[in-house]
């Protein structure tokens, strides 16, 4: 029978707390089954679980998912790696290279609305889980795989590193100062861009089912994201037919735009317009006579003379205290800010008052950092309703309910290595 977006099975695992706090979510009563480790595709899992799906994360089990291993270490089975691309997710642990977990999945996946998973090309057929195998079991089932490279492409079984892809792409070329060698963005640009890529598509496929009762198969490359966050300067790239200057901190076409000294600190100036940059020089740095000069009048003359101009306005700035700039910048509308410390933005003011980092409670750590999700609907942030789970803290709660699975033969499939249990709870 399929399973539509608004009559799927209203999920019982969570708690009753929890429960409640996903009823009003708009992905309430989709089921995610998430096969995927890393970032791209955990991350497209944790997006439709912030929305309210639950998604039970399936994991190995002696290791879990790689990146358990990558970061800093909270608890004994968590790190600040994994706990950025697992929140609001249950996990299971299950070996799928063998038949018994495979019987498992097979299953499970009647009560499930979306499979996601970033097996190497083919991988997942060698699995028994490839999308044709699956569709025979669900025929409205969403599946989203997440390779490197385009499946029909020479390239499909090559894996796929963000790194790599990032040097591929172009990204690293146009990144960082000029006559510095290319540059990698400070975090995964490539593996967060195909996540959300990917989790815009399930939900596309979720709409679209809704109105025709059909599944779909959606395929993503890392190299195809990749090259699309290229946006203008790919396409200024293709116009130019030579790769696109860079500019380090500073703007291609807007002057001055960047990050600048000021005399105790960096800040960041945005003159976005030329009603701006008049006033950034009558009232700012009090030099009118720079914004009369013919060659700085403009935005256009300003970046033909950049060379001119930017040692000027650098110095200039240099001779100021930081909020003192920032006081009359933004007494006069001209876009500005304070260059943060990573711990100083995430332990701000402004952050605490959105409520972006909570601490949640964790059975070994006691309490844990768990980022809340960007997204408000109604005036509210969407809630943290689970932090990123312990391995296979759900394998027993989920199997047990779901597939009515007893504790013997759970602790028999844990006795021949299939899946692992986490300790009874006292009655």
């Amino acid at each position: 029978m399929s399973t539509h977006l608004t009559a799927s099975v209203t999920p019982d695992v969570p708690s009753e707390a929890s429960a409640d706090a996903t009823a009003d979510l708009p992905l309430h009563g989709v089921r995610v089954l998430d096969l995927s480790r890393v970032f791209a595709g955990p991350l497209c899992g944790q997006v439709l679980a912030d929305f309210g799906a639950e998604v039970i994360k399936v994991e190995h089990p002696g290791r879990g998912d790689d990146t358990r291993d990558w970061g800093i270490r909270i608890g004994k089975t968590e790190t600040t790696y994994y706990n950025g691309m697992n929140r609001n997710k249950r996990s299971i642990t299950l070996d799928l290279q063998s038949p018994e977990a495979l019987r498992i999945v097979q299953q499970l996946l009647p009560q499930f609305d979306v499979v996601i998973h970033n097996f190497k090309t083919g991988g997942a057929e060698k699995l028994g889980l490839g999308y044709e195998q699956l569709k025979a079991l669900k025929p409205d089932l969403i599946y989203c795989a997440i390779a490197g490279y385009d499946t029909s492409g020479p390239e499909a079984k090559r894996p796929g590193y963000d790194l790599v892809i990032q040097g591929e792409a172009g990204l690293m070329a146009l990144n960082g100062d000029a006559g510095m060698p290319p540059l990698k963005f400070g975090v995964a640009v490539v593996d967060m861009m195909t996540g959300m890529y990917a989790a815009q598509a399930v939900l596309a496929a979720l709409f679209r089912r809704e109105r025709t009762q059909k599944g779909q198969l959606i395929e993503m490359a890392l190299y195809d994201c990749g090259l699309m966050v290229t946006g203008y300067y790919g396409l200024d790239a293709l116009i130019l037919g030579k790769d696109p200057a860079r500019y380090g901190n500073a703007h291609p076409s807007i002057v001055p735009y960047g990050m600048f000294e000021a005399a105790d600190g960096p800040l960041i100036i945005a003159v976005g317009n030329n009603s701006q940059f008049d006033k950034f020089c009558r009232q700012v740095v009090m030099r009118p006579d720079i914004v009369e000069d013919p060659r700085f009048a403009t935005n256009v003359e300003r970046a033909r003379n950049r060379l001119a101009l930017a040692p000027m306005v650098t110095e200039l700035i240099r001779q100021f205290p930081r909020d003192v700039l920032l006081e009359r910048l933004t007494a006069h509308g001209i876009p500005c800010g304070r260059v943060a410390g990573l711990h100083e933005a995430l332990t701000s003011e402004r952050t605490q008052r959105g409520g972006l980092v909570q601490n949640m409670p964790h059975p070994v750590a006691g309490t844990t950092h768990v980022f809340a999700p960007p997204y408000r609907l109604d005036g509210q942030r969407l809630p943290i309703r689970n932090a990123p789970p312990t391995l296979g803290e759900g394998t027993r709660e989920v199997l047990q309910k779901l597939l009515q699975m007893s504790e013997q033969a759970l602790q028999d499939l844990q006795t021949r290595g299939v899946l692992t249990l986490p300790p009874s709870q006292p009655n």
